[in-house]
């Protein structure tokens, strides 16, 4: 009976979970729907079925990877991306390290200062950010985003570590001291391999930034063959007021799949590193 019980519970979780599963799935689902529609039936506003009616096809994915420079955008996308998340996660270790096992006179207040920097809207930053890119020659290209990405993904890196940083005991470090490693040493073998969680999740969200990020990709990037995904998207796709559904959601489905597969490998991580020190910041 027992035995029973438990299956019948594990039965009902699973039913109650059901819900937010389907809330969670269904853009994606719909997404995949639209991008297998015919045109005909995508702008039939009396047609309302969640299934392909009219035979489903693949000449949205042929058009949006042969008709447009879909390719070069998701390159382009996973080059930022990972190049401006590796600049943001050793700044942010280093930064988040020194903040709780070195502090200083302000250090508290500086760390507040770092958060709230994170809240400042991109909309506030890009046309200064912009003045600064083309002062540096930068404009028109894919350095200008990786030098400007750092930006907004910096502050909010930096006080996810010092939550995670603060949960490790001190003594660690102490004892790699007294036996005589330097604080450089301590931190690349004793701190970080205990923080792995937490540098892991770091990364998740420096780059799942990074790849969504529009209005600086837009702002600073002027040829087609430099933009993002995001900003080569919605220029290439979307005309005035007409919108090419069936490219639109098969560019977001792809565009959504390195994303899903960098959570789907790391999920273990990425809980552990969100749930560790949360009450010590």
């Amino acid at each position: 009976m027992t035995m029973v019980r438990r299956r019948l519970g594990s039965v009902g979780a699973f039913l109650g979970l059901l819900p937010y599963l389907g809330f969670a799935l269904f853009p994606f689902y719909w997404m995949l729907l639209t991008s297998l529609r015919r045109n005909a039936e995508i702008y039939d506003v009396t047609n309302l079925s969640f299934l392909v009616q009219k035979g489903a096809t693949l000449q949205h994915y042929v058009f949006l990877l042969t008709g447009t420079q879909f390719p070069a955008w998701f390159w382009n996308s996973l080059l930022v991306s990972v190049v401006a998340t590796a600049i943001s996660v050793v700044i942010s270790t280093a930064a988040a390290y020194g903040l709780v096992r070195l502090p200083f006179r302000g250090s508290s207040f500086f760390s507040i200062g770092i958060f709230v920097t994170y809240l400042v809207p991109p909309t506030l930053l890009f046309i200064p950010l912009f003045r600064v890119v083309t002062a540096l020659g930068l404009s028109d290209s894919r350095l200008s985003l990786i030098v400007t990405y750092p930006t907004f993904v910096v502050p909010f890196c930096t006080w996810l570590l010092m939550s995670y940083f603060a949960t490790i005991p001190k003594e660690l470090e102490e004892c790699a001291i007294v036996d005589g490693a330097t604080r450089a040493q301590v931190l690349l073998k004793i701190v970080l391999p205990v923080a792995l969680p937490g540098v892991v999740t770091a990364t998740l969200f420096s780059f799942t930034l990074a790849w969504g990020e529009f209005i600086y990709a837009l702002t600073f990037i002027a040829s087609g063959t430099h933009k993002t995904l995001t900003a080569g998207t919605v220029a290439e796709l979307i005309r005035g007021d007409v919108f090419h559904w069936g490219p639109l959601m098969a560019g977001a489905l792809l565009a959504s799949v390195p994303v899903v597969i960098a959570y789907g490998f790391l999920m273990d991580y990425y809980v552990s590193g969100l749930v560790a020190g949360a009450t010590k910041y």
